[in-house]
């Protein structure tokens, strides 16, 4: 049995799920370009009505406020919201038909022409989504992927993101509208008529994940490089949930100037800067937030830039303390740690952006929320607070340290830079052949330093 098939480049009217924007994203993968992407603002975005589906263990405010949150990140403007508690999934449409209805209904009454809800929906469950409602449907994997596209300015960003989405797609390929023919049978298993347009797209799909999947590993290779050159510093990685303020904080930390409006997943890219330079260089790192229910294939892109959460010595683990939901949040990233391997590094608790509190938080919650560690309550923008949690951070990444007496012949130019640079010179007195030191550093670095000083001196 035959059906009739088109080339791709006839079919003009694809009924696609969320109004042409799987269009956008092959012409960012045929084009080798970003698409530009809507603003809030703009005539293209789109006019929604977000669902959160919600637990008995979850809270129902929570689940909607950071739906709405993705969908206003992503360039949109939500018109409506409907909270639906989820007790029994339904296999065909995650949620009841005659629920599904309603919410149609009430989603074509706002004014909306996308339904986004807060869950993981299968290909077949968003059609028959698009069916019961009547709108075009997104999940929340697509949402989220759609922020970390539109938020992705470096090439390694563009890069992970533009996988996760590719990955997302491949599986969405069948079933969108176009008309297919089905290969022939028989003993020689020939073509019918022509390949499947469905066919032509997912091997152009799997050509382009494959070329950015080799760009991805050559940008690994140099990251690890990049890794050694700092395996003698102390290492800090600045982590949390999305929007917690983490480069605000690093901003006031280390007098950056790197970007930190107030909208989510506005950091992709794992930044790292020095902390000081006086008594040994301390590397202070920030990296992508985390969120609840991240995205596996997000997940999986980011490997390698969290690679630098479970290589840090110290985590600074970032809690924004003015949330309501901000317990939750802390659990989250807890969590996740846990699944990076990264829940036995030490770390240092901040409950930031107090001077958004309208009631101070007592003592003994912030401890019970710090599990027993060390922790500081301050706003990134109390000066005095950021001196304070510098010099906090500073004495933590010391501990491990170890004071030794080096001697360093006058040649050895190379292991004096490394000295001053690298560790804190408690003593220097100058001797008739080199100089003799006492500083206080890392063990390996020590050692390191003590080889080569009897290396020079022998030669």
């Amino acid at each position: 049995m035959k059906f009739n098939s088109k080339p791709i480049e006839e079919h003009e009217e694809v009924p696609l799920p969320d109004e042409g924007r799987w269009e956008t994203l092959v012409a960012h993968w045929t084009q080798r370009e970003a698409p530009a992407q809507p603003d809030a603002d703009s005539v293209n975005a789109c006019y929604v009505v977000a669902v959160g589906l919600w637990k008995q263990s979850t809270s129902r405010d929570a689940q909607l406020s950071e739906i709405v949150s993705l969908v206003q990140a992503q360039g949109d403007r939500v018109v409506g919201q409907e909270a639906y508690r989820l007790v029994k999934p339904d296999p065909r449409t995650l949620i009841r038909s005659g629920v599904a209805d309603r919410i149609g209904a009430r989603a074509t009454e706002c004014g909306a022409d996308l339904l986004v809800v807060d869950a993981d929906l299968t290909p077949s469950q968003t059609r028959n989504l698009e069916d019961a409602t009547g709108l075009a449907v997104c999940d929340r994997e697509a949402v989220i992927l759609n922020v970390f596209q539109r938020h992705a300015k470096t090439r390694r960003a563009r890069i992970q993101v533009e996988i996760a989405h590719l990955e997302y797609l491949r599986p969405r390929i069948r079933g969108i509208g176009l008309n297919m023919d089905q290969q022939a049978g028989g003993m020689m298993r020939v073509r019918g008529s022509g390949e499947t347009a469905s066919e032509l797209l997912a091997r152009r799909l799997d050509g382009r994940l494959a070329d950015l999947r080799n760009a991805l590993d050559n940008l690994r290779q140099s990251d690890n490089i990049q890794r050694r050159h700092r395996s003698n510093c102390s290492r800090i990685a600045l982590v949390g949930y999305t929007n917690a303020g983490k480069t605000s904080l690093m901003n006031a930390l280390t007098a950056s100037d790197l970007s930190a409006r107030d909208r989510l997943f506005e950091t992709l890219d794992t930044t790292s800067r020095c902390l000081t330079r006086h008594g040994g260089d301390v590397i202070l790192s920030d990296t992508v937030g985390f969120i609840r229910r991240l995205p596996k294939r997000l997940f999986a892109s980011f490997e390698s830039t969290l690679a630098e959460v479970r290589e840090a010595s110290l985590l600074l683990l970032v809690v924004d303390v003015a949330d309501p939901e901000c317990a939750l949040q802390l659990q989250t990233t807890e969590d996740l740690l846990v699944k990076l391997a990264a829940d036995a590094i030490p770390r240092f608790y901040v409950f930031n952006k107090t001077d958004l509190l309208e009631v101070p938080a007592s003592p003994a919650d912030l401890h019970s929320m710090s599990r027993g560690h060390e922790y500081l309550a301050l706003s990134s923008r109390d000066q005095h607070a950021v001196a304070r949690l510098r010099r906090a951070l500073l004495a933590a990444a010391r501990r491990k340290q170890q004071a030794r007496r080096v001697f360093v012949p006058y040649q050895a130019s190379a292991v004096t830079n490394t000295i001053y640079a690298r560790c804190r010179v408690v003593e220097a007195k100058p001797s008739p052949h080199g100089m003799q030191f006492v500083i206080e550093g890392d063990p390996h670095l020590l050692e390191q330093l003590a080889r080569a000083s009897e290396e020079e001196s022998l030669s």
